[in-house]
């Protein structure tokens, strides 16, 4: 059966420019912090990642939301999405990559597009904390959700036996071609908030590794493909910025998706080159459902009401999750 088909969102009147629905939610969205709960968990490196619970007692459902890239736990995308699914009947668990948590890592190591262990070790701790859950589902945002389909390739048949399905919203699942066109003058406003945050981190842990990391020409770096090249890669064991992009897309681990996924990229996302939008791996992997919105931006895709579309459609398919398999009724 086709697996590239229509999207169901229409923009409201007047915000269907790619810019305005990605910078709107931002400014204006607030959502009350529906996961109270928070936890630490050790990482087998010895580091820390701390998690943030929705739980229910009676619920056998639990929804793993992973941030995106210098996001939280306590975005307004996230605890929305957690909302929604609390609202369904779900429990929810939204989890902060290293050092997004509002405290530093312990390790000069930072998290990265492609550190899907992290993630693994989340859903191990997730699955046996509470009781025995019936049916997990992954929804990760931009980079969490790049992480979240290359940790579902990659594992193939052996990820957990609990998740049932996921669903990824606006993810570059080609780091290159994301980082091309971010460079682009009209992104400045994006590229210029991502490397002030970043920039940040990298002095912070300057001070906390003498020795270990320079912040020499920090302030000189204008892209991506300069801090990548610069810390990503070097901090995390890859040998240049090319090198990482490579490894850490999910896009060449999308043929190994054993289980429903559904991904959303809107056409007109502004953090998304061509080589963003995988039509040909969807069609070839019966697991792998692509959805093309005409509009929504990044991690846009605004309604009037409780819910965005994309928290409503997120539940909604992953009501639909029978076992291993997905119900299109």
């Amino acid at each position: 059966m086709p697996l590239l088909f229509s999207s169901t969102y229409r923009a409201p009147w007047g915000l269907s420019n790619g810019h305005l629905q990605t910078i709107l939610p931002v400014l204006i969205r607030r959502v009350p912090r529906v996961t109270p709960e928070r936890e630490r968990i050790v990482t087998p490196d010895g580091d820390f990642l701390d998690l943030d619970w929705k739980r229910d007692r009676r619920s056998e459902s639990l929804v793993i939301i992973t941030h995106g890239l210098e996001g939280n736990s306590a975005n307004a995308s996230v605890q929305g999405m957690a909302s929604a699914f609390h609202r369904a009947g779900w429990d929810a668990l939204a989890w902060n990559l290293r050092g997004c948590s509002g405290e530093p890592n312990r390790l000069l190591r930072t998290y990265h597009s492609g550190a899907w262990e992290d993630l693994q070790r989340v859903i191990e701790h997730a699955a046996t904390s509470h009781g025995s859950y019936r049916k997990i589902a992954l929804v990760g945002f931009s980079i969490g959700g790049n992480l979240t389909l290359k940790y579902l390739g990659d594992r193939r048949s052996s990820i957990h036996p609990s998740i049932k399905g996921a669903v990824v919203f606006s993810v570059p699942c080609d780091l290159a071609s994301s980082a091309r066109v971010l460079e682009s003058r009209v992104n400045s406003i994006y590229m210029n908030h991502f490397l002030g945050d970043l920039r940040r981190k990298i002095q912070e842990k300057a001070k906390a590794f003498p020795g270990g990391i320079s912040p020499e020409g920090l302030d000189r770096i204008r892209t991506f493909r300069e801090f990548d090249g610069a810390y990503t890669a070097p901090l995390n064991g890859f040998l240049s910025a090319e090198d990482y992009w490579a490894k850490a897309s999910s896009r060449p681990s999308l043929h190994g998706i054993t289980i429903p996924t559904l991904l959303v990229n809107a056409l007109n996302d502004p953090f998304l080159g061509p080589e963003c939008f995988p039509r040909e791996e969807a069609k070839a992997n019966p697991h792998l459902h692509l959805e093309l919105p005409e509009s929504g931006g990044h991690l846009g895709f605004i309604t009037f009401g409780k819910e965005y579309w994309s928290e409503s459609r997120a539940v909604e398919f992953c009501g639909r999750l029978e076992g291993r398999g997905y119900s299109s009724s």
